[in-house]
């Protein structure tokens, strides 16, 4: 019996030194060595595909750029998919919630992000199911487990203190919640705006101090796009006309001025540590003032589109009509980008300068 247990023990200790090996083999290739995901439909992966929601994307004719659906909310790539290919990712992150999502695999990242899920426990209750920033948090910290049985305790750290995390959430919590037809009248009449984001900053100040003490040292925050651009407020709000809803994008302007405040806060507060700041309200803002310079020829409407003047009103689905050609268009469906502005989104992140991103770009933080 002594004998088979130290046999089993050796293999054991042979797969972790294997297992590592192969994670320093690819450092070298890539500072960054694995990526991990956390935010809402914007850099969903499929992790909705599993849970019980009305906000899922696992349907035609989402994915049509992508080979079908796999639960991302865009005709292709979400931003982060491309942000890993310009990194050097042979795969995308997996779904935390896939069952395949195991073993060495998560050695490479996982994607937490779910649809309809926010800063706010509240927020996306009108989905029923969906996995809120705080849960997302929770299931890090049961790979983190997984990692550090898989690889021991040293070998973590340094993974976990090299690898990229980005944070993209915020928007659900004024769609979703705050701005919710019908629903959050009484508490837009309760709590002031500034309020409101007042209590997602503060949330959000506990739950990235949290990933910090989790081991995360590399932190991409974005912020609120311009929301009141996207074709669900336009055609929810019709008396705006042709122009955005100028309300909601105060409100995310709001909520930026705040979080660029923290971002910056933390990287000083949390030893160690390097914050950025993504600046995607800048980088959309100018994509939709200058969007025949990108090469689209639409600005306002949903390429997969079924009512509303601006194909805002109805979620893109099976039923849904889709433009000719996708790459012409800003907007896939009423709340996301196509793969083609992701594109432009992704390589401004990747590459540009501190008017998109700050104080570093994801090229110059992969380099650390």
């Amino acid at each position: 019996m002594d004998t088979l247990s130290n046999r089993k023990s050796i293999i054991k200790i042979l797969c972790q030194v294997l297992t590592v090996m192969l994670l320093f083999k690819f450092c070298l290739a890539n500072k960054i060595p694995a990526a991990f995901v956390f935010g809402d439909s914007l850099v969903d992966a499929g992790n909705n595909n599993y849970i019980m929601s009305l906000s899922k994307a696992n349907y035609i004719p989402n994915g049509i750029d992508l080979g079908g659906p796999t639960g991302r909310f865009t005709n292709g790539r979400t931003i982060v998919d491309i942000i890993g290919q310009e990194l050097g990712f042979k795969s995308f992150p997996p779904p935390y919630l896939a069952p395949t999502t195991k073993g060495s695999v998560v050695l490479q990242g996982v994607n937490y992000a779910s649809g309809g899920g926010g800063i706010l426990n509240k927020t996306g209750e009108v989905f029923g199911g969906r996995i809120n920033l705080d849960a997302q948090i929770d299931n890090f910290a049961n790979t983190r487990e997984d990692i550090i049985c898989n690889i021991g305790v040293p070998a973590a750290i340094k993974l976990f203190e090299s690898s990229m995390f980005s944070v993209t959430v915020g928007s659900n919590d004024f769609i979703n919640n705050y701005l919710t037809p019908v629903l959050s009248a009484a508490e837009r009449n309760l709590v002031s705006p500034e309020q409101f984001v007042v209590t997602m900053v503060t949330r959000l100040r506990q739950q990235l101090t949290r990933l910090y003490s989790l081991g995360a040292r590399k932190m991409v925050v974005t912020n609120v796009g311009p929301i009141g651009c996207i074709p669900y407020e336009r055609d929810l709000n019709p008396d705006a006309g042709e122009n955005c809803v100028c309300s909601a994008n105060q409100l995310a302007l709001l909520f930026n001025s705040k979080l660029k405040s923290l971002v910056n806060e933390l990287r000083t507060t949390l030893e160690g540590s390097v914050l950025v700041y993504a600046d995607v309200y800048h980088i959309v803002a100018d994509i939709l003032q200058s969007y025949i310079l990108y090469g689209f020829e639409n600005a306002n409407s949903a390429c997969c589109y079924m009512g509303g003047r601006y194909g805002g009103l109805v979620p893109c689905g099976p039923s849904s009509k889709v433009c000719p050609d996708r790459s012409k268009f800003v907007f896939w469906d009423p709340f996301h980008p196509s793969d083609a502005a992701n594109v432009i989104i992704a390589k401004r992140l990747m590459d540009g300068d501190s008017s998109d991103i700050s104080p570093m770009n994801i090229q110059q933080l992969a380099q650390l």
